[in-house]
């Protein structure tokens, strides 16, 4: 299995805590993945926010519908969170997700995803990586939108 990754990292003109605790809401996933995937979180909120938490999702990946459930497997408030794939598309999907306060009270937001795809290499080059660049284009604009963006 080969396993692919994918980084993104984003200034956010806000402080350390408030940007963790805006990821760490389950209920702000939706706000910030784009509406062409029609995500939508299945599983009761509020969600408790912890190592072990299962959460369930439905979206949709060009028109197919599929169901997602990941567990979060590190959790490190305020600085760091970890969700894998327990099922879904990806035969491999685990997004960390680290937060770091800067000298100027705003936080940088990096996330690192590992994954791998059925099909390898030429299915991840032409549809699977286009589609993860897009959506963390989508995700970096809505945050920008909803919490203010200092650039990168």
């Amino acid at each position: 299995m080969r396993i692919f990754s994918f980084e993104s990292s984003q200034i956010i003109a806000r402080p350390l805590a408030e940007v963790f605790a805006f990821f760490a809401d389950a209920e702000n996933l939706e706000a910030i993945t784009p509406p062409w995937l029609r995500f939508r979180v299945t599983t009761r909120v509020p969600i408790e926010m912890k190592k072990g938490t299962i959460i369930g999702y439905r979206l949709r990946v060009h028109g197919v519908p599929i169901r997602w459930r990941s567990e979060i497997t590190a959790w490190d408030p305020p600085h760091r969170f970890v969700d894998e794939q327990r099922k879904g598309p990806y035969r491999r999907w685990v997004h960390t997700h680290a937060f770091t306060s800067t000298d100027d009270d705003r936080t940088r937001v990096e996330d690192h995803v590992e994954y791998a795809v059925p099909g390898g290499r030429l299915v991840e080059r032409w549809f699977v990586r286009p589609d993860i660049v897009r959506i963390f284009d989508y995700r970096s604009s809505a945050l920008e939108r909803l919490l203010g963006d200092a650039g990168s």
